[in-house]
């Protein structure tokens, strides 16, 4: 049985070079490609309907964030309890979230039952993307970033009413 296995491992530990021509970087993806491969369309919407994901989208196109979210999920309040449990979300006493963001999946969920309106979508979004930009959970430096953010959302409004 062990000289079976000894060929096994040993093929599946030289086969990442064996995956085409590389620059000598055994990574598959290069974090540049990664990084450069995101932009103002690349991130998915899930569970919304299709105003709110235009809504979405357009206020994240005002925004213009330093990094973008690979994906804004809106899921009923069920899920969003169950997912913020399973992530172990630390919500300061007294407060409640209508959204929050995985840092490591660059995940922004929406509780999709207290969903209240489209301005307070984009205040809070603003807050998610604040949280991405500054790679952080503090919500002071998240509420930092998402100052120069809500500020775009202001000036696209006052653009719009006149």
């Amino acid at each position: 049985m062990k000289l079976r296995i000894s060929p096994a491992i040993f093929l599946l530990g030289i086969a990442q070079f064996g995956w085409g021509q590389t620059n000598g970087n055994s990574k598959l993806v290069s974090e540049e490609a990664t990084i450069l491969d995101h932009s103002a369309n690349s991130y998915t919407v899930i569970g919304a309907t299709p105003q709110q994901e235009a809504l979405m989208r357009a206020q994240i196109r005002v925004m213009q964030p330093e990094v973008y979210p690979l994906r804004i999920l809106f899921v009923p309040h069920w899920k969003y309890v169950d997912t913020a449990r399973t992530f172990r979300l630390h919500v300061p006493a007294g407060y409640t979230s209508a959204m929050f963001t995985h840092l490591p999946s660059r995940s922004i969920f929406i509780d999709s039952d207290r969903y209240i309106n489209d301005d307070s979508v984009g205040y809070w979004m603003a807050h998610e993307l604040g949280h991405l930009a500054a790679k952080s959970a503090s919500e002071s430096a998240a509420d930092k970033a998402a100052r120069e953010y809500r500020k775009h959302l202001k000036d696209e409004r006052k653009r719009d009413t006149h």
